[in-house]
């Protein structure tokens, strides 16, 4: 590496750090002003003060900002990188020794890249491990206050779940309603309880949720468990689970209490393998925006990097050094790159084009703009 090489990576993360510290800082203080009731609330609530619970909450968030902004912030830094080059003539110096402009900006497409691939292991390692704490909002951090549930199907056992509530933190249903299928024996279509917790999967027992104080029907020890067409238990009823108290059962569903109060945060902040689980998942039927979502993961790193071919070669081509034309021509690229990728995973979310085509086709519109104006940058 050449001493020109450490001086525009010096450069460059100074100025990407600056960018992404300054936003960051900017987010963090803006927001925390704005709920900090809730969190001195919380402080006094748990017995470890508001610092603790800032630095939790937003510990998450800063790893999503990230991902958020990083090609945005990757693409500003290196306009701003090499316009100061430019401007204290440092560039036609280098120029002059016979060093091609590709050859001087290389250093700042390669951090760009590495830059890309930290933040796709960030998003796939990363911020799923705060996934939990990402679905919740400063108004219900601990988890202790009451949603609205949405009726979901188990596709595999066509169980209808529902009920007036859930809590997060305990991971249960207020007044759950479920209903079955069809009739059975001694039991109708109807298991209404007082409260249904979801229980992981353990040992001989499958996932699922255990109804407690079942009110209908009303005589549940005496039941036996029930069997779907194939002959396998999607209801355990007391009668033949010793485990089970006389007014309780445990319907079997491979529907987590994530996945049924999933929300868009748990999307976003769910690794590409959670996702694509979650689409093999029978007792799920997510909609198109998710394999959306799949192939934009996919095609976010390259994104990255055309974005940064097409926002470069507009400084070196004219030979800028106006730092405030930069952020104007940074700022027009940007929103018309993000405008036409928006649109395109829009459009494939509401099922007007395929998922695959959605996510792949502003690489199919912008890379041979990327490949034909870094020509510029060669000369």
């Amino acid at each position: 590496m050449y001493i020109i090489d450490r001086y525009l990576l010096t450069q460059f993360i100074k100025s990407f750090l600056i960018f992404f510290i300054s936003f960051t800082g900017l987010y963090v203080v803006i927001d925390s002003f704005n709920n900090l009731d809730e969190f001195l609330r919380y402080g006094e609530q748990t017995g470890r003060g508001a610092f603790p619970i800032l630095f939790d909450y937003y510990t998450p968030r800063i790893f999503t900002f990230f991902n958020m902004t990083g090609g945005i912030l990757t693409l500003i830094a290196a306009m701003f990188t090499v316009t100061w080059l430019q401007r204290h003539n440092e560039m036609t110096a280098l120029m002059a020794a016979g060093i091609t402009k590709e050859r001087i900006v290389r250093p700042v497409i390669i951090a760009v890249g590495l830059i890309a691939i930290l933040g796709a292991l960030n998003r796939e390692f990363v911020v799923p491990e705060y996934s939990d704490a990402l679905s919740r909002n400063a108004q219900d951090w601990l988890g202790e206050s009451a949603k609205q549930l949405q009726p979901k199907y188990d596709n595999l056992t066509d169980v209808l779940i529902s009920g007036n509530h859930t809590f997060a933190n305990e991971l249960r249903i207020e007044a759950p309603k479920f209903r079955l299928p069809r009739s059975q024996p001694g039991v109708g279509t109807k298991l209404n309880a007082e409260n249904a917790f979801f229980k992981p999967a353990e040992a001989d027992r499958p996932s699922g949720y255990l109804l407690d104080q079942v009110s209908e029907p009303e005589n549940l020890a005496e039941i036996p468990s029930l069997t779907d067409r194939d002959g396998n238990v999607f209801v355990m009823m007391p009668q033949d689970n010793p485990w089970l108290a006389p007014n309780q059962c445990f319907v079997v569903s491979d529907l987590t209490f994530e996945q049924l109060t999933a929300s868009r945060e748990w999307r976003s902040s769910a690794s590409t393998w959670a996702l694509i689980s979650a689409l093999r998942n029978r007792s799920l039927d997510f909609g198109a925006d998710v394999r959306v979502e799949i192939h934009s993961r996919l095609t976010q790193p390259f994104l990255d990097m055309t974005l940064l071919l097409l926002g470069l070669p507009l400084v070196l081509k004219n030979d800028n050094r106006n730092v405030f034309v930069a952020v104007g021509l940074c700022g027009a690229v940007v929103v018309l790159f993000f405008g036409v990728t928006m649109a395109s995973r829009g459009l494939g979310a509401n099922y007007m084009v395929s998922p695959a085509f959605a996510a792949w086709f502003p690489l199919m519109l912008f890379v041979p703009f990327a490949t034909y104006m870094s020509e510029s940058m060669r000369s």
